[in-house]
């Protein structure tokens, strides 16, 4: 398919889903938040009671039209929201096609013995209530409402208002497959007017008994503040430690292509480096040199600050998710195309360092030595217990790495994007609970477990 054809669909979806008019026609929108939950639960009577080889028919169509939509999701996602670049996102698409875990993720745990049978197994939650955010709008509801369908659950969605048409896109698409595979309609659903409102409306309804929320600190404090149970996925500001037994070239491709994939939107992602003083000079040659990055004068570090944090300190959201090529033509430096990340030498609380900044702006902090590169890092990780990266071959230095940041993600000798199975082993997710201990959320995490005794009996042995 052609870029022409492609932007033609788009405009098309678009045309079809302006806010301004009707959604009907799509699956699972609704102008209510109470009707969208009345019919997910609707939904999830027909969803709990079938088999598991009937869930997982639904998520294999999922897969297929993921798979066929991928680029056209990507650039909606691009052209609503302004933020990330489309090949990534075609990729990001396609990982969650392939790789996010179905219903072989619904596991059952027997003890048998002299005193009977005792099964625990996994079972659904009902009508789960998400928050979803701009930066990866439709991956998120993919991903999630996959998980959440093989457990038996079907979900609500209040996504953010600056990516709706794409998260609508993505929840009708949802439907259909569940449509097309014999399966009930509104197994994902939302609103037409994502707000403050509907969310508050998710929050407190009594039909919703599991909350999960993907997004800023304020958003993941409201959800775990409503008196309900919630998963809280919120913010992080991973570092990179680099030492001198570290293979410091490759370290730094693998910083850089972490850093820079998707414009650095990703949660996981490299914003600071803290370097052992002996390598840091090396390292920064490297980047510089070898893989894109231009080296930012103290001038125009100034000019960053200015532009990509408002008066009241707060990120500018025109800059989220922006080249850098396209963040420094804002500063007034022009440079070729090659150009994809921004770096500099500064203390830990330089404001571009210490803040999360979801761009691709990568500073480098110098370490007189491994045990200050551990202490600077922790404190700029800011306890959120998030992710974390190194890049060493000592074995004893990267498990007290790991002990000291106590991150739910540690990626050790690769890129950041290794940990969701990007080039690395294991499953991606785009809902990391740092904050309420589930770590990768996948289909396990969105069940409740339930213990079923026989006494006495069905023991053969």
């Amino acid at each position: 398919m052609t870029e022409n054809q492609i932007k033609s669909i788009v405009e098309e979806v678009m045309a079809k889903m302006q806010l301004s008019g009707s959604t009907s026609g799509m699956h699972g929108v609704f102008s209510d938040m109470n009707t969208a939950i009345a019919k997910a639960k609707e939904a999830q009577k027909i969803v709990r009671v079938m088999s598991m080889d009937q869930r997982e028919k639904i998520i294999s169509k999922m897969r297929e039209k993921i798979r066929e939509n991928a680029e056209t999701m990507a650039r909606m996602g691009v052209d609503e929201t302004g933020m990330g670049n489309v090949g990534d996102k075609i990729l990001k698409h396609l990982l969650v096609a392939e790789k996010t875990p179905g219903t072989e993720d619904i596991t059952t745990t027997a003890w048998s013995g002299d005193r009977g049978l005792t099964l625990v197994e996994m079972g659904p939650f009902g009508v789960i209530g998400a928050i979803t955010p701009c930066t990866n709008p439709s991956e998120t509801v993919l991903c999630n409402t996959m998980g959440m369908l093989a457990g038996g659950n079907t979900v609500v969605f209040n996504p953010h208002p600056q990516a709706i048409k794409t998260s609508i896109y993505a929840i009708n698409l949802l439907n259909e497959a569940s449509l097309e595979a014999g399966g009930p309609d509104n197994i994902a659903c939302t609103v037409e007017k994502p707000t403050l409102d509907t969310s508050g409306v998710m929050m407190k309804h009594p039909d919703i008994p599991l909350l999960v929320a993907t997004g800023g600190p304020g958003v993941v404090t409201a959800v775990l503040s409503c008196g309900k149970r919630g998963i809280g996925a919120g913010a992080g500001n991973p570092p990179a430690l680099v030492d001198e037994t570290a293979d410091i070239r490759k370290a730094a491709e693998d910083i850089v292509n972490g850093c820079t994939f998707d414009n650095n939107l990703p949660c996981i992602a490299e914003k600071e480096i803290v370097a052992v003083d002996s390598i840091c000079d090396e390292l920064m040659r490297y980047m510089v040199e070898e893989q894109g990055c231009y080296l930012a004068s103290r001038e125009v570090q100034d000019k960053l600050i200015a532009t990509v944090f408002t008066e009241k300190g707060a990120l500018n959201r025109k800059c989220v998710g922006r080249s850098a090529k396209a963040l420094l033509a804002m500063v007034g430096v022009e440079v070729p195309d090659n150009i994809r990340c921004i770096t500099f030498e500064g203390p830990k609380e330089h404001p571009l360092i210490t803040t999360e900044l979801m761009m691709p702006i990568l500073g480098v902090v110098r370490a007189k030595n491994f045990e200050d590169a551990v202490e600077q890092a922790v404190w700029l990780e800011h306890g959120n217990r998030h992710s974390a990266h190194i890049h060493s071959k000592n074995v004893d230095r990267i498990t007290e790495y790991a002990r000291a940041m106590d991150t739910a993600i540690l990626v050790k000798n690769g890129p950041s994007y290794a940990a969701l199975g990007f080039g690395g082993e294991g499953f991606p997710t785009f809902t990391i609970a740092s904050r309420t201990g589930e770590g990768l959320t996948s289909a396990a995490t969105f069940t409740k477990r339930r213990r079923c005794t026989m006494s006495d009996s069905l023991c053969i042995r």
